[in-house]
């Protein structure tokens, strides 16, 4: 048998999930696979069933990360030609929040027949925006009582967090609520489905679902202001004992070892967020660095020994990314799936023409075209909500503007703008947090939209005046799941004793470095400043435009 070690990282994105095997010295990835979600994202009716789901809704299948486990595992050992005793660990991220009810022994409550055709049964995805309401009502009654863990998160609790999709399934779907035994993170469901054993971990609990540390959650008396039903709900529905990242959650039952191809015993490191499980596949250990990781949304982390409260973060928690230091999370839901939206649906067809008689994709040409423009040339500004603001608003309510458009406006003008008003949105972040007293000296990125758009990167050197490295690997949370699986394992067992013993050896940058123009500094701090103007017009007014827009097309029939 070769002497050779290797860990299997699985990263479950929006889409889909990702597997890559990694070779353990060097963090070299020998193999990889993505998997494709059967059912994707379900937010218009449901499968089967063929119930409609009201707007703002974004569920999945459970059973869809099964076969990830199933069919992407077993397809990079038969790629790579490594055989199961060689992989010394398993690590796991996921999108977060996604959580999902479940019966006391694991069964999803969507696995249920009686309960199938009910929407709340469902894995709630990240990006579910519908308990918009409930979030309200925890900031509301947060406020009233000053609890004091709400400026740990900005000031206000997201509608995409566990709490406020917990209490919507209370609100609207009570017969749900009294059915489910758990409410669990989708990254701990699939552990718990790989080990056999309820594991729950710090990380989406900090971030997602208001622990802390030191403080543990919210008394029950918030609980229970909120909804006397739900008083209990972290005792009767959850779970009190967490597991650090970094920790073994335990080793494949042998189900799951048939499953994934994988040998029983092997062992799995605790559940991540995958923005998180990013920050050491970055190389990033120690503050100073933001580390953005740039797809269908954006993250933004940052390692600080400060402890400080930052307007609209997704709040802190120690030891959340590495241990020793307080892991800041701030970020945009929604990037690149803005500017996939704007291709389907406001790019006239001679570009794809051009796109297809040139072997481009549709990105490139516009890419092409829009690098030409000067800043400021196109005389648009636009705010980049198309599926509200995580950072620094809070606000799911809010929605997408760009203004500035003439009869003399093209595709790559509108283009360009939507790349710059990102650009924008991510110096709001990076002020904020540098006013609040953290240090930020340079972004390191990572994720599909830095391998796939260079002018997006320059103009966020460009608009943030910081130089921008990025990550060697473009699956940076899947190396970082593989990298926290190694150390699952132990020095021991062939892997690492700790994430940063891990990073100095997997984890690696690109040598290309973005450096800010300075050339372009005057115009883009002028447009920085009407996106302010903008961002806090129509963000900050309770009965702005876009809200009432928003009322008005509920009120619709």
């Amino acid at each position: 048998m070769s002497s050779t070690r290797y860990a299997i990282g699985v990263d479950f994105g929006t889409l889909s999930g990702r597997v890559v095997l990694v070779r353990v010295a060097d963090g070299v990835e020998v193999a990889s696979s993505v998997s494709e979600y059967s059912h994707g994202v379900i937010d218009e009716r449901l499968p089967e069933s063929n119930v409609a789901l009201e707007p703002d809704w974004a569920l999945q299948d459970p059973d869809d990360y099964l076969r990830v486990f199933g069919q992407a595992i077993p397809d990079v050992l038969e790629k790579s030609g490594v055989k199961p005793e060689e992989i010394v660990g398993v690590g796991i991220d996921f999108t977060a929040c996604t959580m999902l009810p479940a019966l006391r022994d694991g069964t999803p409550l969507a696995r249920v027949p009686q309960w199938r055709a009910n929407p709340h049964a469902w894995v709630k995805l990240w990006k579910h925006h519908a308990a918009q309401p409930e979030a309200d009502k925890i900031n509301r009654t947060a406020q009233e009582m000053q609890e004091p863990w709400l400026p740990r998160y900005g000031g206000k609790i997201s509608s995409e967090w566990f709490f406020s999709k917990a209490l919507q399934i209370l609100d609207e779907a009570p017969d749900v609520y009294a059915a489910s035994d758990r409410f669990i993170e989708a990254a701990d469901w699939v552990v718990w489905q790989l080990t056999g054993v309820e594991t729950r971990n710090t990380c989406t609990a900090g971030y997602k679902a208001i622990w802390s540390k030191r403080d543990g959650f919210p008394s029950n008396a918030f609980f229970g202001a909120l909804d006397a039903r739900f008083e209990h709900v972290v005792d009767d529905k959850m779970s009190r004992t967490l597991t650090p990242i970094g920790s073994c959650a335990g080793v494949l039952t042998p189900e799951a070892a048939a499953l994934t191809h994988l040998l029983p015993g092997t062992p799995v490191a605790v559940a991540n967020v995958d923005a998180h499980v990013a920050v050491p596949a970055c190389t990033i250990t120690t503050p100073g660095s933001l580390v953005s990781i740039m797809g269908t949304s954006t993250c933004d982390m940052l390692l600080s020994n400060t402890e400080a409260q930052i307007e609209g973060m997704c709040g802190y928690t120690e030891d959340g990314i590495v241990q020793g230091y307080l892991g800041y999370e701030a970020g945009q839901s929604c990037v690149g799936d803005g500017f996939g939206w704007f291709v389907e649906n406001g790019v006239p067809p001679r570009y794809f023409e051009e796109a297809q008689a040139s072997a481009r994709t549709i990105h490139q040409v516009l890419e092409a075209y829009a690098a030409r423009l000067k800043p400021g040339q196109s005389g648009l500004i636009a705010l980049d909500w198309w599926n509200g603001n995580r950072s620094i608003l809070v606000d799911a309510e809010l929605s997408a503007v760009v203004v500035g458009i003439t009869l003399a406006t093209t595709a790559p003008d509108i283009y360009r703008a939507w790349l710059e008003a990102t650009a924008f949105g991510r110096r709001v972040i990076i002020e904020s947090m540098v006013k609040g007293g953290l240090e930020v000296n340079e972004i390191i990125a990572c994720g599909g939209l830095p391998e796939r758009n260079k002018l997006l990167m320059q103009i966020y050197a460009d608009v943030t005046g910081l130089p921008i490295k990025v990550a060697a690997s473009s699956n940076a949370s899947a190396l970082g799941s593989a990298m926290f699986g190694a150390v699952a394992a132990g020095k021991v067992k062939g892997g690492y004793d700790s994430i940063r013993e891990a990073a100095e050896k997997m984890a690696h940058l690109k040598e290309e470095v973005f450096n800010p123009d300075l050339s372009n500094k005057e115009m883009y701090d002028a447009l920085y400043a009407e996106y302010v103007r903008l961002h806090d017009y129509f963000g900050r007014d309770s009965h702005s435009t876009v809200k009432r827009l928003r009322e008005l097309r509920k009120s619709v029939v």
